[in-house]
């Protein structure tokens, strides 16, 4: 095992056979000693990484008025109250739009009638909108989503998450990486006695554990 998370990265990255496509940077993360029957002790973290995704991440807004004229410049797509509706009585393209989008943002006073037209759909899928209130700026708000992924390990012990790409410098992947590992300590009952093992990999490449 490497001694620090920088040399893992570099090896994950050493290691990686050329594609003919950009390849994402994932930490695996396998847990021990902890019951995830109990909803409670579930990981489920919204965690902005301090060097970014090295993705595109695409962010839908539900606004009206002002907010949905500014965030038009931010977001990759703007829906207002019609727009809702109509997805209410799409249940196919309401799949469509929750399957290909990151992140949700919604103003606060949109956000009762997106739990009856959008919940079934949005709410298994961990996917609820933020809830923009009337002080917050939409567009620092869509922007640092832009950074953001999201670590959940609902009822599994080894689950996945996007800490950057392959064209990144490891130093900056190695960054997220650290940012991630201490959120998880901090969360889990037993810190770090709770993680079974961590491991950094290209989309295609061999996998290399990281220290803890």
């Amino acid at each position: 095992m490497a001694d620090t998370i920088e040399e893992a990265v570099n090896s994950a990255l050493d290691e990686a056979p050329e594609r003919n496509f950009r390849e994402t940077v994932d930490l695996a993360v396998n847990l021990r000693d902890v019951d995830l029957d109990d909803p409670n002790n579930r990981v489920d973290e919204s965690i902005v990484l301090p060097q970014g995704t090295g993705q595109e991440t695409r962010i839908v807004v539900f606004a009206e008025g002002e907010t949905a004229l500014r965030a038009q410049d931010v977001a990759d797509e703007v829906l207002d109250g019609d727009d809702l509706e109509d997805l209410g009585d799409d249940d196919d393209a309401a799949k469509d739009l929750a399957d290909e989008t990151e992140f949700f943002v919604a103003e606060a006073s949109m956000m009762q009638n997106i739990g009856r037209y959008l919940g079934t759909v949005l709410g298994p899928r961990g996917k609820m909108p933020t809830p923009l209130q009337p002080d917050d700026d939409v567009v620092e708000t869509v922007e640092r989503m832009k950074n953001t992924v999201q670590v959940r390990s609902r009822d599994r012990r080894t689950f996945h998450t996007r800490v950057g790409a392959e064209d990144m410098d490891a130093d900056e992947i190695a960054d997220n990486i650290d940012v991630i590992v201490r959120r998880l300590t901090a969360d889990l009952e037993k810190g770090p006695q709770n993680i079974d093992g961590l491991y950094v990999k290209t989309t295609m490449g061999p996998a290399e554990e990281v220290p803890v």
